[in-house]
């Protein structure tokens, strides 16, 4: 992190901007991501690392935002005409994330959240991982030697009990064949007992996504699923995988303010658990549900990402929580938000 905090602001400008325009002969020197989760998922993505932080991107050979640029044996990333970052190096993904192996295990979902773009996208890149096959990919890549962690997510395809059992299910196969790996799980609970057993099978770190805490936005954006309920979730949670092994997604530029915003950061700080702030990402798959949902939306600012992430930083700093300490999923991953600690 810098002192003038210049590397924060480019991370953000990359953030809230569109893709990164690649040459037409660009040859990556291994293979691209291609998400079934998450801000970037159905885009073929690269990971640009900079100055101590990365950034995950959607690359494109026509339009973008931003431009990759090979100068000799180093890239740079232009906006406009201007060098945005004059020195670029490219990091591969084990499996969607650098240094871990995170799998999707569904992408069909019972519930329609409108800013998810996993359900929709097209079932010919979903990649209908099951137990044997995410084990033997976890193996190899444990192998390669780049393996820091694991972690699973998945969409409520039938039920939330059926999910969490087949998570359960990779997670103690997992833990039996690498005992000392990290281990992170991202599932959507309806029972306390689905988080005990979670844990029981060897996760080490939990995320229960509360996505935004303006109450009138989740309903409009969430409104099949419970908020005190996932608040309910999150408490019993950090009871059984401790302070800071906990995290929760606040989604914004959904129309919320910076103050509600914070104040979620807040009350998940004092349960015991860390916020994910993640920018809203809009795109052709999520864009018509989200704007008939809660109006038309103001794009991000630079400014408003680095604004709030100094506030996250202040809140976590007020009850004894650091993001760093994590080991599995976005805050160790750090490629689609401003992390405390580490970029502010």
């Amino acid at each position: 992190m810098e002192e003038d905090g210049l590397t924060a602001r480019r991370k953000a400008a990359l953030l809230t901007g569109g893709a990164v325009r690649v040459p037409q002969d660009f040859r990556p020197p291994f293979p691209l991501s291609r998400s079934t989760a998450g801000p970037g998922a159905g885009a073929t993505s690269l990971v640009l690392c900079f100055e101590g932080t990365r950034v995950k991107k959607a690359i494109t050979q026509e339009g973008g935002d931003f431009e990759l640029v090979r100068r000799g044996d180093r890239y740079a990333v232009l906006r406009g005409n201007e060098v945005l970052i004059d020195e670029v190096t490219l990091q591969p993904t084990l499996h969607h994330a650098p240094e871990q192996a995170f799998f999707n295990l569904s992408s069909a979902c019972i519930y329609s959240c409108k800013f998810c773009t996993s359900p929709r996208l097209d079932p010919r890149i979903t990649k209908a991982l099951d137990a044997d096959r995410i084990v033997r990919m976890v193996l190899e890549a444990e192998k390669g030697g780049n393996l820091k962690a694991v972690a699973l997510t998945s969409a409520v395809e039938t039920s939330p009990q059926s999910t969490v059992d087949r998570m359960a299910e990779v997670v103690r196969r997992v833990r039996e064949a690498l005992p000392n790996v990290p281990i992170g799980v991202e599932p959507y609970v309806d029972r306390k007992e689905q988080i005990d057993q979670l844990k029981a099978a060897g996760a080490d770190e939990i995320k229960l996504n509360i996505e935004t805490f303006d109450r009138d936005i989740f309903a409009k954006v969430c409104g099949e699923q419970d908020f005190d309920w996932i608040f309910e979730a999150i408490e019993h949670a950090v009871k059984v995988f401790g302070r800071g092994k906990v995290t929760s997604n606040i989604i914004f530029g959904m129309g919320e303010s910076d103050q509600c915003v914070l104040d979620g950061v807040r009350a998940l700080a004092e349960r015991g658990a860390v916020a994910v702030l993640r920018p809203l990402r809009l795109n052709d798959l999520n864009r018509a549900a989200m704007e008939a949902a809660v109006g038309k939306l103001e794009p991000l600012t630079p400014e408003r990402v680095l604004r709030l992430a100094e506030g996250h930083r202040r809140i976590l700093e007020e009850h004894g929580l650091d993001a760093r300490e994590l080991r599995t999923m976005c805050q160790a991953c750090g490629c689609c938000d401003i992390v405390p600690f580490r970029d502010v």
